[in-house]
């Protein structure tokens, strides 16, 4: 703005734009190199070397939930599930536990929908 000379204006403007688009492709590249940085490659060779581990730990977790499904399934207290519920930590552990109180309840339920069936109300 500080210039009348139109072909100045023009160099200025261009060498703006130049550097802008130098700009862009410093920005360009530095995303890029994050995307693609070796580290992740060596990450999912780590992934692939520990698979045996984990998958180990997954069926060690699943024989111990069956194991707990069993357990629950012979406890016949609300109160006792409760406490155990409490002291769980893990989530699949609570899940099993809370379907075990929600079976039980609905047992209790069942045995006391007869007795509440059958007196016979009148009405006048």
């Amino acid at each position: 703005e500080a210039t009348l000379d139109l072909a100045e204006r023009r160099r200025i403007r261009s060498a703006i734009r130049e550097l802008q688009r130098q700009e862009l492709e410093r920005d360009e590249e530095a995303l890029a190199s994050k995307r693609f940085r070796p580290e992740r490659g060596s990450h999912r060779q780590d992934d692939k070397e520990n698979w045996p581990r984990f998958q180990h730990l997954e069926e060690e977790q699943q024989a111990a939930l069956a194991t707990l499904s069993q357990q629950l399934e012979a406890i016949t207290s609300v109160e006792e599930l409760t406490k155990l519920l409490r002291a769980a930590g893990e989530y699949e552990e609570r899940k099993l536990i809370r379907a075990a109180i929600h079976k039980l309840r609905a047992k209790e339920i069942e045995g006391e929908a007869p007795f509440l069936c059958s007196g016979v109300v009148t009405l006048e």
